[in-house]
């Protein structure tokens, strides 16, 4: 169980047993010391559980653990219409979790994230209207369920949006740690950190586009945990262009600022990028490559 223990028997399980004691899911969310979104995600199948994790779950709702473990036959969801299923059967990648990279399989194949009909309606919402400007009627309406079917799933719209924000964020950062430890020396780990990052924000626009505008509407806690995460993916770009300029391989004079600038290039992909336009995920990241060793001065052109 290194990895955790997932999927909806275990997630239905901690649902039945937490509403049945009237816990709201960001109550059991901060005894266990998680955020709402990650208690989301592990009640509906999308994350892993560790047998610590259970056995404190089982500790403060006061079962055996076993009780916790005990799955329960697929049911239909309350609220929602005749023959709609309690998850959405999207394709995913190959060596892929939900769509989201898990650290085994290629970095550079993507599947379509599996989401919930609710979290894949915010989705759709909140990258069209914003945060503020969502409702959970419009969000409801969107996945074909009554407002109460949706609350089967989230409580509020602010858990939907750090579940979506916790996906972008796990899979970004799998797939640059894999990347980078492809690389022989400085030079081709920042261009592969790059192709990384061009890949990403043009394949997953959608929840990047949420990741780049919606930090702003996180609740402090949460805010402080993901952007500590997309401060070490920056790092990680910085320390490979400082040793880059180390080796002589990349002559630009100000590594910090220019690595800065080479992350934020590949971030505002999202800004223009359409899946259906002329240019394909892997052109880009090519040309990106192209573009960001160019601006922080490669010393040998092959």
């Amino acid at each position: 169980m290194s990895e955790g223990a997932r999927g909806p028997g275990i997630g239905d399980a901690v649902r039945r047993l937490r509403q049945e004691r009237g816990l709201s899911l960001r109550r059991l969310a901060e005894l266990l010391e998680v955020s709402p979104g990650t208690l989301s995600a592990i009640e509906n199948g999308h994350t892993g559980v560790s047998a610590v994790r259970v056995s404190r779950i089982a500790e403060l709702l006061g079962v055996p653990v076993e009780r916790v473990f005990a799955a329960r036959g697929s049911a239909a969801v309350p609220g929602a219409p005749a023959g709609t299923a309690a998850a959405v059967p999207i394709r995913t990648a190959p060596g892929a979790r939900a769509g989201v990279f898990d650290g085994s399989g290629d970095w550079r194949d993507y599947g379509e994230l599996q989401l919930d009909p609710a979290l894949a309606a915010a989705l759709t919402v909140l990258v069209d209207f914003g945060y503020h400007g969502s409702t959970m009627r419009t969000i409801a309406r969107r996945a074909g369920l009554s407002v109460s079917g949706l609350y089967h799933y989230y409580e509020s719209k602010y858990d939907m949006l750090v579940a979506l924000l916790d996906l972008v964020m796990a899979d970004l950062d799998g797939r640059m740690h894999a990347a980078r430890a492809e690389g022989a020396d400085p030079l081709s780990r920042v261009a592969l950190l790059v192709e990384c990052l061009a890949l990403c924000h043009s394949h997953r626009r959608a929840t990047a586009f949420l990741g780049a505008s919606e930090m702003r509407s996180l609740q402090p806690a949460d805010h402080a945990r993901l952007a500590a995460i997309r401060r070490a993916q920056q790092q990680l770009v910085d320390e490979e262009v400082a040793a880059a300029v180390a080796a002589g391989q990349l002559s630009t004079t100000e590594p910090h600022e220019a690595a800065r600038a080479v992350v934020t290039m590949c971030t505002a992909i999202v800004q223009w990028y359409r899946p259906d336009g002329p240019t394909t995920p892997q052109v880009i990241a090519a040309r990106y490559v192209g573009f960001a060793l160019d601006l922080l001065g490669r010393t040998n052109r092959p």
